[in-house]
């Protein structure tokens, strides 16, 4: 069915004569559980009866406490990180790539393309214009899922269902390079590390037996976030993580 949408969508531009100064994008905010690692959806959804929110949670006055929903360890595996990236332009031959993008370089290589690239912007992204015109094979040697790095244990989020949501726990990011996949929580989460040329399907976690190259990779992310703004109040979990799983591994 997105198949023949798609096409559709693309034939009507090209019917159109719009196919020479034409952009198209598709690609997907996030992947789907179908119970792979014994999760349906995008997480886990708990629904506590008792359950209520502090004095303090910003929520409209008529939203039910029974409506409050906790959203317990949710992590980020391949079956949500990987999203399909399509892109059809002027100048850009047909082909697969397989440089690894995410979702904030975007813009940038939208801005490159329609040759805006020199505009200044505040973005944290960087543009992968060279990857999809030919002009190099890779762009970045790792990229970064995650939740919001804000949500902890305890906080009250809404989303667009208007439904109260509470944070069991430090909600964890995924990083990916060719080789591995981490999961980084917070301090009372043991990483997870995958090596996926022998576990493609990230079931056997390896961080004992490969933490030195979980721990670089930890290093790495965390100077990367740091270096794109992150706050530090967000990172010390990730970090204290580290630590008390850096000497686990250790002793």
């Amino acid at each position: 069915m997105v198949d023949f949408w798609v096409g559709r969508l693309l034939a009507k531009l090209d019917a159109l004569g719009l196919r020479d100064n034409t952009l198209v994008f598709f690609t997907s905010d996030h992947g789907f559980y179908f119970g792979e690692h014994g999760y349906f959806g995008k997480a886990e959804w708990v629904h506590e009866p008792e359950a209520s929110v502090s004095e303090d949670s910003s929520l409209p006055e008529w939203l039910a406490e029974s409506w409050l929903l906790t959203v317990e360890w949710s992590p980020l595996y391949k079956e949500l990180t990987n999203v399909p990236l399509m892109v059809r332009g002027p100048g850009l031959e047909p082909g697969r790539r397989r440089a690894m993008t995410t979702a904030p370089d975007i813009a940038p290589t939208i801005l490159e393309l329609t040759g805006l690239g020199g505009v200044p912007t505040t973005m944290t992204g960087d543009s992968f214009g060279g990857v999809l015109m030919g002009t190099r094979e890779e762009h970045r040697p790792f990229v970064v899922s995650s939740w919001p790095l804000y949500l902890a244990e305890g906080e009250i989020v809404t989303a667009i269902d208007s439904k109260a949501r509470r944070i069991a726990n430090y909600m964890p990011l995924t990083v990916t390079t060719r080789e591995k996949t981490m999961i980084l929580g917070g301090p009372d989460d043991e990483p997870e590390l995958y090596d996926l040329a022998g576990d493609p399907g990230e079931q056997n976690n390896a961080w004992r037996e490969l933490g030195d190259e979980g721990e670089a990779l930890c290093e790495r992310t965390l100077s990367f976030l740091e270096r794109v703004g992150t706050p530090e109040i967000y990172l010390a979990p990730r970090r204290q993580a580290l630590d008390r799983w850096r000497r686990t591994v250790r002793t």
